[in-house]
């Protein structure tokens, strides 16, 4: 009488798939960057010892950079196109998966730990760099990197 039907049986053998992994464009709605637009660095599903429980590593754009067209100044462009960057762990309860992924390797940049302030403001001016650069040969990149870009309204 106790035993699981084959449904129950079956699920708890299969893996959890997930679609949160390095690269997915996700929403913050909770904390200091909620509505702002992030990228999963590093995924972890099951917690760490400082983190018991299901979070991830975000890069993301605290501000994003405007409008820029072929008649404007390379000075203008240059100060159009700044990017303000963040770097944080977020519980992935607080985390919105869109439809989107960039094809910027974030990974390779920022850091296994992030301990230290000075690693996290050397990332952060790496992230910068990147996400600068991207924005402006904006023409080759993929959608998801497109509308990472843009301004969220709501």
């Amino acid at each position: 009488p106790n035993e699981p039907t084959h449904r129950e049986a079956q699920m708890s053998t299969t893996k959890k798939k997930t679609f949160i992994r390095p690269g997915k464009v996700v929403l913050l709605l909770a904390g200091r960057q909620a509505g702002h637009k992030a990228v999963i660095v590093r995924a972890f599903m099951d917690g760490t010892k400082e983190r018991q429980f299901g979070h991830a590593l975000v890069a993301g754009v605290e501000r994003a950079p405007r409008k820029v067209n072929r008649s404007m100044s390379k000075k203008k462009i240059e100060k159009r196109v700044k990017v303000k960057p963040f770097l944080k762990y977020v519980n992935l309860q607080h985390v919105m998966p869109t439809r989107y992924t960039v094809d910027m390797n974030v990974k390779k940049i920022v850091p296994k730990d992030i301990k230290s302030k000075d690693k996290q403001v050397a990332a952060k001016k790496d992230l910068k760099k990147l996400f600068e650069e991207r924005y402006l040969n904006g023409e080759k990149a993929s959608a998801g990197t497109n509308w990472f870009f843009q301004k969220l309204r709501f």
